[in-house]
Formats: structure tokens, C-alpha cells, sequence
């Protein structure tokens, strides 16, 4: 896959974004937010964990909703000091497609003016009121063997296991675990049986647990001592 290639878009008549690449949809048809809290937030146990220092990791930033939710409960939490967000990104889409993804989302769209203004000028690193946000671009598979950082708890978003394989492959999940801190944990709203195999064999104790919506599970887990 081409670094910094832009994403393809086209657009469902409900307003959902669906990377063409991928033949998938960036969110859930139903609500992408409150799957974005029941998965990703909830699956890791925030904010109960949150504590200064804390770094949530993420392999697809797409519109940014998983960011923009954690900013949002960060910032409910009492934003505590030194919180980190990094997300790992093949195909970024544009700012203008971002802005027009999240106003499905009322609450997202109302924080993101300084994330979308730093997008559009082509940042990646930038500080939402103390909210420290690193968005790193390419193949995560190159990307994510260099980075030198270990998160708490991982997003793991890309598209269908089925339709982008690349991203969850044993090697790149061997590396998700390899980046955990200990006692680090991932949630991902896929319970592909190959993905639960891969992430168990990179080190963690893989549980299924309810889905949002109509899918019935999801998988969660935390990293073995």
C-alpha cells in the first residue's frame, strides 16, 4: 500500500462514508458514535483507567470519531494530565470529507473545529486543550514495527477482516502486542475467529463479549503478565 495515499470516497444517501478500496463503510449504519463508546471505550474500560500518562493506540483513524469520543470522554473524566492518543492510518481522507462524515454526529462535529483546521493544513501532530494526538500515515505493517511507544489500550478499527485483511494479520497483531504496555488491553468490534487466534497468540486473553447492535459479538482482551 502507497504512503500518504489518499482515501477513496463514496457516499451512502444516509450520509455514511464508504471507503470504495475497501468496499466498507468508515462507521456504523446505525450509529457510529454510540458503537465508537460501546466498543472502543467501554471494551477498554474507560474511563475508569484513565490516569496521567495514559496512551490509547488505534489502527485506523478514517473520520477521527474514536478520537473525537475519547477527547470527549478525556475531557468529562477532567482531561488528566498527559493523556496521548496515536492512530495509525494507511489512506487519511480529506478534511472537507471528514467535516461532511461527522456531521451525522452533533457532539464530535462541536469539538472538531481545531482537529479538522490542523488536518486541512496537512498536520498530523496536534494538541486538542492537552488532548496530544498523533496521527502516523502509511501501512501499519511498516509503521507500527518502528514506532517506539507501548500503548495502554488499543483501538483496533480497521475495515472487515474479511475485506482488509492486511490489518489483521498474525504479524501485525504480534505487533499490536509487542506495543501493549503491561497489563495493556485492545477492543475491536470484529470476533473473526482468525483474529481472535492472532491476538491471543500475541500475547493476550481473548474474551468475546455483546456486540453493538445487530453484531452479536465483539472481542476484548488484555495483555497476559
Amino acid at each position: 500500500m502507497a504512503k500518504n495515499q489518499n482515501a477513496d470516497i463514496t457516499w451512502k444517501d444516509s450520509g455514511v462514508p464508504v471507503a470504495t478500496r475497501f468496499d466498507d463503510p468508515y462507521f456504523s449504519l446505525e450509529d457510529g458514535l454510540a458503537e465508537t463508546r460501546h466498543v472502543f471505550l467501554s471494551g477498554n474500560d474507560l474511563p475508569a483507567r484513565f490516569a496521567p500518562g495514559f496512551h490509547v493506540a488505534e489502527l485506523g483513524f478514517g473520520t477521527g470519531l474514536n478520537m473525537l469520543a475519547t477527547f470527549l470522554l478525556w475531557r468529562d473524566a477532567g482531561a488528566p494530565t498527559g493523556v496521548r492518543f496515536t492512530s495509525f492510518e494507511a489512506f487519511p481522507m480529506a478534511a472537507d470529507d471528514i467535516a461532511k462524515a461527522l456531521g451525522a454526529f452533533p457532539e464530535a462535529r462541536a469539538v472538531a473545529a481545531p482537529f479538522l483546521s490542523a488536518w486541512g493544513d496537512g498536520v498530523r501532530s496536534f494538541d486538542l486543550d492537552g488532548f496530544a494526538v498523533d496521527v502516523i500515515t502509511g501501512d501499519a505493517r511498516q509503521t507500527l514495527p518502528a514506532w517506539q511507544d507501548k500503548a495502554d489500550a488499543w483501538f483496533l478499527d480497521g475495515f472487515s477482516p474479511a475485506k482488509n485483511p492486511e490489518l489483521w494479520g498474525d504479524e501485525l497483531m504480534k505487533q499490536v502486542g509487542a506495543h501493549t504496555a503491561p497489563g495493556g488491553t485492545f477492543a475491536t468490534y470484529t470476533a473473526a475467529g482468525f483474529v481472535r487466534r492472532g491476538l491471543d497468540a500475541a500475547g493476550f486473553d481473548v474474551e468475546r463479549s455483546p456486540g453493538y447492535g445487530r453484531k452479536r459479538h465483539m472481542s476484548r482482551g488484555t495483555l497476559r503478565p
